[in-house]
């Protein structure tokens, strides 16, 4: 029973399936998927992480996408999800070069292809790119880039049911156990869903689950705007460009998109549960678009579009995700609380976790770092590249 059927709970029913030949449902709230996580995110792929096993989970997972349509391919039919590899360009102050010369040196010891630009080498690269109080930037020359993040959610669904999986929507709401196992999910109906073994995959709303089974997990819900932008300054070669300032863009369509962390209103840091439909459209008036109009001059003559927010299930300890088996149980799981990356490492995790799973082992990847212990004893893994 996985509980949840956004992407990362739809990649482990594939897995468990495909691969396993396991008798696998997923139990969804909200099968229109309107708020979850997955179906409003901006869908790209980056190895520019600071810790080993992100770089390791979105090597995998880029390699997963590129044959996506072999992978998931159901009665012939092939799914496309528009991968686009133009790469990452994080750029940095003097301040933050000693952090980027560090993270791309582990980046590249862990099979990365990051490279190293001065300002100059950006002037020459991106003629268009103002290196003005830049001190060097790093891009990925490969395996970083955008793609269709609901073209793979559903692409996952489709080779899960074709592969025997049930999706029922259905809300869980707690759990019933015996001695060490979890027996059962108990839904709002009160209906009981039995379980040899269960997954919370929720997202953002993960935590209460959790804490049915005495874990107490610090993932919420925690909005992010994303405004779609008009331009007629063409941009060659534009990678996904991410400004000291956390302001970042990259191309769309015939324009951009770009967004930036939320700002402090009052006595509002980042809280959570902001409906989706309050667009901080000051975000962008006062913050976003004077770092655009500084960073990429022909941006003067730039206009909103359009806008829409989504959910990041962010983890408040240390912005990692959270997967593996729950402390004090022989027989669940958990996978959540990416902090604005499951969509990019779903693949790579689906597949890990489906495997642990059913054979108690992991398969290529030891995710152990990302094991909810470290919760419980107060270890943080940091993740520094947050966007």
């Amino acid at each position: 029973m996985i509980v949840g059927g956004g992407v990362l709970g739809a990649a482990t029913a594939c897995f468990l399936a495909r691969d396993h030949g396991a008798a696998v449902t997923v139990l969804e709230r909200d099968p229109s998927y309107r708020q979850a996580s997955s179906a409003l995110s901006a869908s790209s792929i980056r190895q520019q992480f600071s810790t080993p096993i992100n770089i390791a989970l979105s090597l995998a997972s880029i390699a997963f996408l590129r044959r996506v349509g072999d992978e998931l391919t159901v009665d012939g039919e092939h799914p496309a999800i528009g991968l686009v590899e133009a790469g990452y360009l994080y750029l940095a102050t003097d301040a933050g070069a000693a952090r980027l010369r560090a993270d791309q040196s582990l980046q590249r010891a862990h099979g990365a292809d990051i490279e190293w630009l001065t300002p100059a080498a950006l002037r020459a690269r991106w003629p268009w790119l103002s290196t003005d109080g830049l001190a060097a930037g790093t891009h990925g020359t490969r395996g970083e880039g955008w793609f269709d993040g609901p073209a793979l959610h559903a692409a996952f669904q489709r080779k899960a049911r074709a592969c025997g999986a049930r999706f029922v929507h259905a809300e869980a709401q707690s759990f019933e156990t015996q001695g060490e196992r979890v027996t059962a999910v108990r839904d709002a109906a009160g209906l009981r869903h039995a379980a040899d073994a269960v997954v919370i995959a929720a997202g953002a709303w993960s935590a209460p689950l959790a804490a049915t089974l005495g874990l107490a997990l610090p993932v919420s819900a925690k909005k992010r705007d994303v405004f779609v932008l008009d331009s007629p300054a063409r941009l060659p070669g534009c990678p996904l460009i991410i400004d000291p300032s956390g302001v970042w863009l990259r191309p769309e369509g015939a324009g951009f998109i770009a967004g930036a962390p939320p700002r402090r209103i009052g006595d509002l840091d980042d809280p959570d549960d902001v409906p989706l439909d309050a667009i901080d459209h000051g975000l962008f008036d006062e913050v976003i678009w004077p770092v655009l109009a500084a960073r990429i001059p022909a941006f003067e003559a730039l206009r909103v579009r359009s806008a829409w927010a989504g959910y990041y299930e962010m983890n408040a300890f240390d912005h990692n995700g959270v997967v593996g088996p729950l402390p004090a149980w022989r027989n669940a799981f958990i996978n959540c609380g990416f902090s604005g990356h499951g969509m990019q490492q779903a693949p790579a995790l689906g597949r890990e976790l489906a495997a642990r799973i059913v054979s108690g082992h992991w398969l290529d990847l030891d995710l152990g770092p990302l094991g909810p212990e470290r919760l419980q004893t107060g270890h943080p893994l940091i993740e520094h590249n947050v966007i």
